[in-house]
C-alpha cells in the first residue's frame, strides 16, 4: 500500500534499533484515514481485516523495517539521559504527493529496547484522543502529526485499572526531537551529533546546508518554526500539557498528544494535565518553555558551530532571542485575523489583550467567545450582540470593549477580512467532556460517537446543527478538569 524508504535507519544504532511489534489477540479496525493514505501515495487500499493486521503490527506491512528511536529528555525540568520509543516503532518513511518525506509509526505495538519495564501497549482512550485532536489541529492549520489508523487490540492493558487496548498509527514529518539531539550529545560523540544534524538539515532545512555556518542556520530555522507553532497553538487555546524536550519536534510540528486539552473558560494560568502539579506548562507559559527547550537544543549544537568562545555563545543566544520577535509577529497577525482587523492594525494587540482580560474576569469560554464575535461581525445584529454579551458575567465591561473594537473593525471590514476571521475562529474544538464521552462509549463497544465527533472536528469552521450541538461548553456537571498521560 505504501512505498517505504529507510534513511533514518542509516544513522548510528543508538539513534535507531531494529525491533519487531508484538502481535495482539484480536485486531479490529476502528478508523482509517483514507485521504491521508492517498496523500502518502497509497494506490490500493486493502480490506479492513488486512488493514487491522498491518496497523496492529500483527503482520508486517510490505517494505516496512520496524525500529525504535532513541532519545533523551528534560521531563518537567529534570534530565533523563535515555528515554526512547518504549511503545512505538518507526515502520519507515514515505515520500508524499508533495514530495515531502514523512515517517509512519505504530504506537502501542509492544515492548522495545527502550521500554524500561513497561508493557509497550496503549489504552484505547489515548488513541482516540490523539486521533481526534491531531486531525482537528490539521484542520485548523496548526502544524501537527497526523492520524492514519486506529486499531482495537482485543486485549486489556493495566493502568489505574484494566482498560481495552489499541494501536495508533501516526504520520509525522519526522519523529526527531530536541531530546534526540540530547541523547546523541549525552554519548559525548560529536560524530553522532554531526550525523544527526546533517540528516535533519538534508531532510527539513536544506537551505541551511549553504549557509556560512550550517549548524547555526539549523538552530535559527528550528527556532523560527517553533515560534510560529506556539503562536498558532495559543490562537486556538491549545495547552500541550507536557512540553518536555522529548516532546519538542525539530520539524516544528505538534507531537505527543498526551494530557493535552483546549482552553475553555479563559485563564492564562490554566492547566489540565494531572501530572503538571507545578503549572510549569500552563497556557501562558508555553512560549517561555518552548524557548527553554530550544536553549537545550542549542547546547547540543555548540560543538558543531564555527565560532569559538564568547562569540559562539553570543551567536547562539542571539538565535534564541529571535524567538520572541518571531512569536510576537505571528501572534499579532493571528490577533488581527481573530478580531477581523487589517493585518496592519496597530490596535490588534491591545484590543486582544483587553478582550483576554474581559474573558478571564467575565468567566468567558474562549472558543464560544470568538465564534460569537465572528457571527456578530458578519451581521452586526442585536441578536448576535446579545448572544455574545450573554457569555460574560460582566456585560457592561464587554459592551465598552465592543464599542472600541467596532470603531477599529469598521475601518477594516470587507469580505476578505470577515473570511479570514471565520478561518481563525473555529466553531468547535475537541472539548474535554466530548472527548471523554467518546472514550466512555468506546469502552462500552460503541464507536459511533467517535466517528460523529471526528466528522465535525475535522470541519471545524462549519456551523452545522450537529457541530453547534457538540460545540457547546460543558455544563457544571460535565466538566473534565484533569487530563491524563496515556503511558
Amino acid at each position: 500500500m505504501l512505498s517505504f524508504e529507510h534513511f533514518y535507519s542509516t544513522l548510528p544504532e543508538p539513534l535507531w534499533i531494529e525491533s519487531q511489534a508484538t502481535p495482539v489477540a484480536r485486531p479490529e479496525l476502528i478508523a482509517f484515514n483514507a485521504p491521508l493514505a492517498q496523500m502518502l501515495g497509497a494506490k490500493e487500499v486493502p480490506d479492513p481485516a488486512t488493514l487491522a493486521q498491518w496497523f496492529s503490527g500483527n503482520q508486517p506491512m510490505p517494505g516496512a523495517k520496524p525500529g525504535a528511536l532513541g532519545y533523551a529528555g528534560h521531563q518537567f525540568g529534570n534530565f533523563v539521559p535515555q528515554l526512547g520509543d518504549g511503545r512505538a516503532l518507526l515502520l519507515g518513511e514515505v515520500v508524499d504527493q508533495n514530495g515531502t518525506r514523512r515517517d509512519v509509526q505504530l504506537k502501542g505495538s509492544g515492548r522495545t529496547p527502550f521500554s524500561r519495564g513497561g508493557d509497550g501497549r496503549s489504552p484505547l482512550g489515548p488513541v482516540l484522543r490523539e486521533y481526534l485532536v491531531s486531525e482537528f489541529m490539521a484542520a485548523v492549520g496548526v502544524p501537527t502529526t497526523r492520524a492514519l489508523a486506529a486499531v482495537a487490540s482485543g486485549e486489556r492493558v493495566a493502568r489505574q485499572m484494566s482498560e481495552p487496548g489499541a494501536v495508533f498509527t501516526r504520520v509525522a514529518s519526522s519523529h526527531i526531537r530536541v531530546g534526540t539531539f540530547q541523547f546523541a550529545a549525552s554519548r559525548r560523540d560529536d560524530a553522532v551529533i554531526k550525523a544527526l544534524a546533517d540528516h535533519v538539515i538534508a531532510r527539513h532545512y536544506p537551505e541551511a546546508a549553504n549557509a556560512a555556518d550550517p549548524y547555526l542556520a539549523l538552530l535559527e530555522a528550528v527556532v523560527a518554526r517553533q515560534a510560529l507553532l506556539i503562536a498558532r497553538w495559543m490562537s486556538v487555546g491549545f495547552i500541550h500539557g507536557v512540553m518536555n524536550t522529548d516532546n519538542c519536534s525539530i520539524a516544528g510540528e505538534t507531537i505527543d498528544y498526551g494530557p493535552c486539552a483546549f482552553m475553555e473558560q479563559f485563564d492564562p494560568q490554566k492547566v489540565y494535565s494531572s501530572i503538571d502539579q507545578g503549572r510549569r506548562y500552563a497556557f501562558a507559559n508555553q512560549p517561555a518553555i518552548a524557548q527553554w527547550n530550544l536553549a537545550r537544543f542549542a547546547e547540543t549544537l555548540l560543538p558543531l558551530m564555527n565560532a569559538q568562545g564568547d562569540a559562539l555563545i553570543e551567536q547562539a543566544t542571539a538565535a534564541l532571542r529571535h524567538f520572541d520577535t518571531l512569536f510576537q509577529q505571528e501572534q499579532r497577525r493571528l490577533h488581527a485575523d481573530k478580531l477581523g482587523l487589517s493585518p496592519e492594525s496597530e490596535q490588534a494587540v491591545p484590543l486582544m489583550e483587553d478582550l483576554e482580560s474581559h474573558m478571564h474576569q467575565g468567566r468567558m469560554d474562549m472558543t464560544a467567545t470568538f465564534d460569537a464575535l465572528t457571527r456578530y461581525a458578519c451581521s452586526l445584529s442585536n441578536e448576535n450582540r446579545e448572544a455574545l454579551l450573554a457569555l460574560t458575567t460582566q456585560p457592561n465591561e464587554l459592551t465598552a470593549w465592543l464599542e472600541t473594537w467596532q470603531a477599529e473593525q469598521s475601518a477594516s471590514q470587507d469580505s476578505q477580512r470577515l473570511a479570514a476571521m471565520r478561518r481563525a475562529n473555529p466553531v468547535i474544538i475537541p472539548r474535554n467532556h466530548r472527548v471523554q464521552e467518546v472514550i466512555n462509549a468506546a469502552y462500552d463497544g460503541d464507536f459511533a460517537p467517535f466517528h460523529t465527533l471526528l466528522a465535525v472536528v475535522t470541519k471545524p469552521f462549519d456551523g452545522s446543527v450537529e457541530a453547534r450541538r457538540l460545540a457547546a461548553p460543558a455544563t457544571e456537571n460535565e466538566q473534565v478538569l484533569r487530563t491524563f498521560c496515556g503511558t
